[in-house]
């Protein structure tokens, strides 16, 4: 079993920047693939980035390209999600998501196992 829990949300000027961690606990061997995914109101939940936790390749959606960035820490067994040049799009509740099924690197949240309880991001002036 994996559990997550998100933190590092909150609100911010359009420019700004938030870091969002997800602290993970279970065996590493097990938690094959690490994703970010947002939800807005009224919209279907989206993916964001995703990270191989063994081996620390990633993903980002083509939106969050450049502005966005996800790492792991296996030592603190942690996955951070650095957040830059934030504009009022990128408003919205952010999960973290666990995939112990595959390895294979996918924006599919289908895929994804475990997910934690989200933590709300506002980008507003």
């Amino acid at each position: 079993q994996v559990q997550l829990v998100e933190s590092g949300g909150g609100l911010v000027q359009p420019g700004g920047s938030l870091r969002l961690s997800c602290a993970a606990s279970g065996r590493t061997v097990s938690r094959n693939l690490i994703g970010w995914f947002r939800q807005a109101p009224g919209k279907e939940r989206e993916f964001v980035a995703t990270i191989n936790w063994n081996y620390g390749s990633t993903y980002y959606k083509d939106s969050v390209k450049g502005r966005f960035t996800i790492s792991r820490d296996v030592a603190k067994n942690t996955v951070t999600l650095q957040m830059n040049s934030l504009t009022p799009e990128d408003t919205a509740v952010y999960y973290c998501a666990a995939s112990v099924i595959r390895t294979i690197l996918t924006t599919d949240p289908k895929q994804y196992d475990y997910w934690g309880q989200g933590t709300q991001v506002t980008v507003s002036s």
